[in-house]
């Protein structure tokens, strides 16, 4: 039985107990409920005020017996006090001893700092990948959100070097900016870029002209979510059934439909392999509208004779069980 079982069994152990003595003084003494429950409290209690009546002889062999229940029933009430005080703070302290060793053994994760709707938002869409993740958060309100979303978490301020170090900064992939002000992203870019020159960094920026002083500070990417918002917003108004293709592409909500980009690993029996030769239309049934090249052109509507080549990224449109079979081929283990 767990401490927190012990602390309820016994509250309801106290009441019953309060209850059963203060009627036992009732139907032996004929006293009211008040000076019975008074009775009874002062002597399971120990206290030793005395009676407020005088006893039968009957009413002081059960006071007798009631003391000897009072005395080992306040002894298991405080062990039980001290058990869920304790364990609870064990579970505490091996839970994020626990947490820390998971985040030391990370490579090529990324460091998301900033767990507000922006961050809680971007956490979950890459954790359908999946992707490794490191959240730093300062506001300790959000830990329990933290938690439900079983995310790696450190508490504390993002810019703060001892934080990114315990993040694993140094073996990190990317790190994302997302603080409630441009003020602080600037601050925190500026200290992963110090730590780590060759981390991939993306900022969120609230206004236009912070952009350019992020970018400065070592971002390599700047997005403010109120641009992109309004240009989806234009989208769908000029163009509304691409914007609902591309709705069903990336938000995964449809198995019948995604678009994946999947990195082509030198091992992969397709380096070197003309697109008609592949077999990914016949095989797979998807289709190829793009390949990234390793120096970032990008071939849209790859003809059938372009060959894959190692290093390439192919963006292919299907089933998600038919890409994921791609993706096996294209990395293989």
């Amino acid at each position: 039985m767990d401490s927190t079982r012990h602390l309820l069994l016994s509250v309801l152990l106290a009441l019953c107990i309060l209850f059963l003595g203060a009627t036992g003084y009732m139907m032996i003494e004929g006293w009211d409920f008040l000076d019975a429950v008074y009775m009874t409290v002062i002597t399971l209690t120990t206290v030793g005020y005395g009676e407020i009546h005088e006893l039968s002889r009957t009413g002081q062999l059960y006071t007798i017996l009631l003391i000897f229940i009072g005395v080992a029933f306040c002894l298991y009430v405080a062990g039980s006090v001290v058990q869920f005080m304790v364990e609870g703070r064990i579970r505490t302290i091996l839970g994020r001893r626990s947490l820390d060793k998971k985040i030391g053994r990370l490579k090529n994760h990324y460091i998301i700092c900033g767990y507000g709707r922006i961050g809680r938002v971007l956490c979950n869409q890459l954790k359908r990948k999946p992707i490794d993740l490191v959240v730093i958060e300062k506001n300790r309100e959000l830990i329990p959100i933290l938690d439900e979303d079983k995310v790696f978490y450190l508490s504390g301020d993002a810019a703060d070097e001892a934080n990114l170090h315990k993040a694993g900064i140094q073996r990190a992939k990317g790190l994302v900016a997302v603080l409630a002000t441009d003020t602080e992203n600037v601050f925190l870019v500026l200290t992963a870029r110090q730590l780590n020159p060759d981390l991939h960094i993306i900022a969120r920026a609230s206004q236009d002209e912070s952009k350019s002083k992020l970018q400065a500070a070592g971002a390599n990417k700047v997005e403010s979510p109120y641009e992109m918002g309004a240009i989806s917003m234009a989208r769908r108004i000029i163009r509304p059934t691409v914007t609902n293709f591309l709705d069903i592409a990336f938000a995964h909500k449809r198995k019948d439909i995604q678009m994946e980009e999947i990195p082509v690993n030198s091992s992969s029996d397709m380096v070197n392999v003309m697109l008609k030769d592949s077999g990914i239309r016949q095989q797979f049934n998807l289709i190829i509208i793009a390949i990234k090249k390793p120096d970032g052109s990008m071939l849209f509507n790859p003809s059938f004779e372009t060959v894959i080549e190692a290093g390439d990224t192919v963006i292919a449109v299907g089933q998600e069980g038919n890409l994921q079979k791609l993706e096996k081929i294209l990395k293989p283990l």
